[in-house]
């Protein structure tokens, strides 16, 4: 199997001396693992960080074994920001819940594209609700949608948190991921809009599965107690 694609490194573990094994979500095949031989090397291994995007050549002589990357540096995204620690652990944070959730070898096209659209607005001043909206776009993609249609909920408009019901369970949700206004949001709705995203993550994909959450999307989150 040969194929050639481009994407963003979502996990990296070292794999014998002088390689490593990278997960890509890539824009056409979904999530694939690959070694990197020489990933080791200083030339190599400073562009191969979580989130980057690369242009990826991909070997296999089986479908039952692992391939070979041979890699390109489109774009350095990650170490654009390694003096902000909100944003590296929001870039970690995304990057360990694609590689947990999504399964190897499926196309995920719109979920590409959404976290696409995520890292091209990573500089706006409203980045953390363009990430808080990708993880409601990523649970609603992997199967598990729900409607918070604002003409169900007419009291959102009085508060700033309200309470939900989705499958019987009970949740806090910031008006604004209801009403999808998002200028003048402040610390502590952000804090509800990300402990809402995770109680929702947890109860569909993680806890079902005995999967632990992410620490980093857990440090993320406290950042804005």
């Amino acid at each position: 199997m040969n194929w050639q694609d481009e994407g963003f490194i979502i996990s990296k573990k070292k794999f014998r001396e002088n390689a490593i094994i990278l997960e890509i979500f890539t824009s056409q095949f979904g999530k694939v693992s690959g070694i990197v031989y020489g990933g080791t090397s200083r030339k190599i291994k400073n562009y191969l960080q979580l989130t980057n995007k690369i242009f990826i050549v991909y070997n296999s002589k089986s479908e039952n074994r692992i391939g070979y990357f041979k890699t390109e540096l489109i774009d350095a995204i990650s170490p654009k920001y390694f003096n902000n620690n909100k944003k590296i652990l929001c870039l970690n944070s995304l990057s360990s819940i694609l590689s947990i959730l999504l399964p190897e070898n499926q196309s995920y096209k719109k979920v590409y594209q959404s976290l696409n659209d995520l890292l091209n607005k990573f500089d706006d001043k409203n980045w953390l609700t363009h990430y808080l909206n990708w993880e409601l776009d990523l649970i609603n993609n992997l199967g598990f949608g729900f409607d918070i249609n604002p003409k169900k909920f007419p009291e959102i408009h009085s508060k700033k948190i309200h309470n939900i019901t989705i499958d019987n369970i009970q949740y806090n949700i910031p008006a604004f991921l209801v009403l999808k206004k998002f200028n003048n949001i402040n610390l502590e709705e952000i804090y509800h809009g990300l402990n809402f995203c995770r109680n929702l993550m947890e109860n569909k994909f993680f806890n079902p599965n005995n999967i632990r959450f992410p620490h980093s999307r857990r440090l993320l989150e406290n950042k804005f107690l």
